[in-house]
């Protein structure tokens, strides 16, 4: 269903869609794109679930981050055998980057032409997973992400319940202070692909944030799966994770404070409004970037009255919402001014 900024929310039972000539058509490969950094520990499962998708039209590209156990000699391994002929290691840049240029850098080695699929070292995915991100995005027009819900899950792959379904359907507006593509369950065509390629994430900002904002901010289409795609490690080691509790999802924002997360919002304004972001943006994303940023630079009055007009600015959940509302208000200006 298309609505709001021409997302779409797509119920627990979906359908192929795309019409005779795109069925005709011969499918564009997917590029698995992975990142690897110290995951020797759980890399090997994920790589094993690469191998039992029932979708064998993909290919790997890979770029160890610096790692300082047997990540790359797994990787190597895995290329040389296991996944002979649909595994290639990018080598531009060595050394560790992080997690949001790694992945830029896999992004501009992959073909133009094909899906992409963001994958992280220590998760696992179900076997359809390629197949019902394919199928959802077939047939769609302008740049499309496909995200998906997960599997939570310990260290040993034991199940604690999927990750929480969506309340309402994201918009640009939302998409400035909430995540809900998680970077394992993206898939992108080309056309998003082309666009993520153009302008680069500012720091801090991970590269499924920025792809997931990007995407709305240029009219384009997210297509959410009610579906569980992977299972989703949860362990001390992940470089974002996620609760299912409503309370420890609470406790974590509280602990990682109002700060951080304010200047992750005003890194995103201010990249948005550069030149090189700005002419790929819809003109009403614009003018609600140019709106945001002076009330950010102004007073407590002035980011009340915002939140009073803008009833999209919100997040998933009402307990969320309004903890977002009082650290935009009391501390709203912090980072924009230092």
């Amino acid at each position: 269903m298309s609505v709001e900024g021409r997302t779409i929310f797509e119920a627990p039972r979906l359908y192929a869609v795309g019409g005779r000539d795109a069925q005709r058509a011969a499918p564009p490969p997917v590029a698995i794109l992975l990142s690897v950094y110290n995951g020797e520990a759980f890399l090997n499962q994920q790589l094993d679930s690469f191998l039992a998708q029932t979708d064998a039209n993909w290919c790997l590209y890979w770029r160890d981050d610096g790692s300082q156990d047997a990540s790359r000699a797994i990787m190597l391994s895995f290329q040389e055998h296991r996944g002979l002929g649909r595994c290639v290691e990018i080598e531009a840049e060595p050394g560790n980057l992080g997690v949001a240029c790694s992945y830029a850098l896999l992004l501009a080695a992959a073909p133009q032409d094909a899906l992409i699929a963001f994958a992280d070292q220590d998760d696992v995915w179900v076997p359809q997973k390629l197949v019902w991100a394919r199928e959802k995005l077939a047939g769609l027009t302008g740049p499309a992400l496909y995200c998906a819900r997960q599997f939570l899950t310990d260290e040993k792959l034991q199940v604690f319940g999927p990750s929480l379904p969506l309340r309402r359907i994201p918009d640009f507006y939302s998409a400035l202070i909430q995540n809900i593509a998680t970077g394992h369950t993206v898939m992108l065509n080309a056309e998003a692909a082309a666009l993520i390629r153009s302008v680069h994430a500012p720091k801090g900002v991970l590269h499924d944030w920025w792809s997931y904002v990007l995407v709305l901010g240029a009219g384009g289409q997210i297509v959410f799966d009610d579906r569980c795609v992977s299972f989703y490690r949860q362990h001390r080691r992940n470089a974002v994770g996620v609760e299912r509790s409503l309370f420890a999802r609470g406790m974590r924002a509280l602990r990682r404070g109002p700060k951080a997360f304010m200047a992750l919002l005003v890194a995103l304004v201010v990249r948005l409004q550069d030149p090189d972001c700005a002419e790929a943006l819809k003109p009403e994303a614009g003018v609600f970037l140019s709106r945001l940023q002076t009330v950010l630079g102004g007073g407590f009055g002035t980011r009340l009255r915002f939140l009073l007009t803008e009833r999209s600015f919100i997040r998933q959940r009402p307990a969320e919402t309004w903890l977002f509302r009082f650290w935009f208000l009391f501390y709203g200006s912090v980072r924009l001014k230092s």
